[in-house]
C-alpha cells in the first residue's frame, strides 16, 4: 500500500490502476524502470538541511515541517503587547451621545483591528482628556503594561496637544514632525523602564483617521513586524500603471489610497477619490497606497507610479 516500506530485493512499485487481474494472472499494462513509484530516503529533506531560517513566520507548511523532523517545540518571538490610547475632550466612545464639537473615537478601534492584523495583541487603555495628569496616568499605565504604546490625537502645535512635552518628560522623543502628507505631526519616542532592558516604543499618532492609519502603515507595522523577528517586515513595493490622474502636494511626499489588480497584462491602479485625512471612506477597500512626489504637474492616466501593497489584489476588468 502506498506508504508502506519497499520489500527487500524491488526496486520499482507499480500501481494497481496498471494492472489487471485475471484467474489468478497479473499483467502489467505499463512498462517500468527502477525507482519507479518510490520514494527514497533524504529525497524530501537531506541529512544536516537547514529547514527553516531565523525571521520565518510559521504558517500551516512550516509546522507541518517541524512536525516532519520532530521538532515538537522551537523557539519564538513573544506577540509585542500594544497598548492603544485615544485622547481629546472632543472623542467620544462609538455607542455613546456625541455632544456638539463632539467625534466618535474610531482611531483607536481601527488601530487594535491593525495591530491584531500585524500580529500583536493590543490593548485598549480608553480616552484620555486634556489633562496633563490623566494622559501621564495612563502613558505610565502603559510602561507597566505593554511594549509599545500608540496614542492617537494631541501631538500636534495646540496648547492642548500634550502628548509631545508628557513623552519629552518622561522619555526622549526621537522626532515630531514627518516631512509627508498625511500625517505630519507623526511622533516616535522611547520610554527607559526600571529592571528592563527594552523601553516603550511610543508612536504619536495624528488625531484625523487617515492620517493615523497611514502613519501605521509607514512607521508602525514595519516595527511591530520587526519585534516579531519578521526578516521582511516592510510591504512590498510595487510599479503600477495608473487608470486615472494623480495629484501630487507640492512639498512633500503624499502617501495616497488605491486599489491595485492585474489587467492588461499589467498591475494597474485607480484612486479611491478624494483624500482628506478626515475621509474614512478613502481606505475603503483601498489595497495599496500610491507613493507620489511632491511636484506641480499631475500623473497623467497611462503614467507608472510606485506603490505600496497594503492586501491582496483586486479583481480589474480587462
Amino acid at each position: 500500500m502506498t506508504g508502506a516500506p519497499v520489500p527487500e530485493g524491488a526496486d520499482a512499485v507499480v500501481m494497481v490502476e496498471h494492472t489487471e487481474e485475471q484467474d489468478g494472472a497479473l499483467t502489467v499494462r505499463r512498462a517500468l524502470s527502477a525507482g519507479d513509484n518510490i520514494h527514497t530516503v533524504g529525497q524530501d529533506i537531506a541529512a544536516g538541511q537547514c529547514v527553516l531560517t531565523r525571521g520565518t513566520t510559521l504558517g500551516a507548511a512550516e509546522i507541518g515541517l517541524l512536525a516532519t523532523v520532530g521538532r515538537v517545540r522551537v523557539q519564538v518571538y513573544r506577540r509585542p503587547i500594544v497598548a492603544v490610547l485615544a485622547t481629546g475632550d472632543e472623542v467620544y466612545e462609538p455607542d455613546g451621545e456625541v455632544f456638539p464639537g463632539g467625534v466618535r473615537d474610531s482611531n483607536r478601534y481601527a488601530l487594535m483591528a491593525a495591530v491584531h492584523e500585524a500580529g500583536c495583541e493590543a490593548v485598549s487603555l480608553g480616552i484620555a482628556r486634556d489633562d496633563l495628569s490623566v494622559q501621564r496616568a495612563a502613558i505610565l499605565d502603559a510602561v507597566d503594561r505593554a511594549d509599545v504604546l500608540l496614542t492617537s490625537g494631541g501631538v500636534s502645535m495646540g496648547t492642548r496637544d500634550l502628548i509631545k512635552p508628557l513623552l519629552a518628560e518622561l522619555g526622549t522623543v526621537h522626532f515630531g514632525r514627518i516631512a509627508f502628507k498625511p500625517g505630519k505631526p507623526t511622533t516616535f519616542a522611547t520610554i527607559d523602564r526600571l529592571g528592563r532592558a527594552a523601553p516603550l516604543l511610543v508612536f504619536g499618532l495624528p488625531g484625523f483617521p487617515v492620517s493615523s492609519l497611514v502613519s501605521f502603515e509607514v512607521f508602525v507595522r514595519p516595527a511591530l513586524r520587526r519585534l516579531q523577528g519578521d526578516a521582511r517586515p516592510e510591504r512590498p513595493r510595487v510599479r503600477v500603471t495608473l487608470r486615472d490622474p494623480i495629484y501630487p502636494s507640492a512639498d512633500r511626499p503624499e502617501y495616497q489610497r488605491a486599489i491595485v489588480g492585474w489587467a492588461e497584462g499589467r498591475l494597474v491602479a485607480r484612486s479611491t477619490g478624494r483624500q482628506g485625512s478626515s475621509r474614512l471612506l478613502s481606505m475603503l477597500g483601498a489595497n495599496a497606497m500610491f507613493v507620489v512626489p511632491p511636484g506641480t504637474q499631475p500623473f497623467p492616466a497611462g503614467a507608472e507610479l510606485e506603490a505600496l501593497l497594503t492586501g491582496p489584489l483586486a479583481p480589474f476588468d480587462e
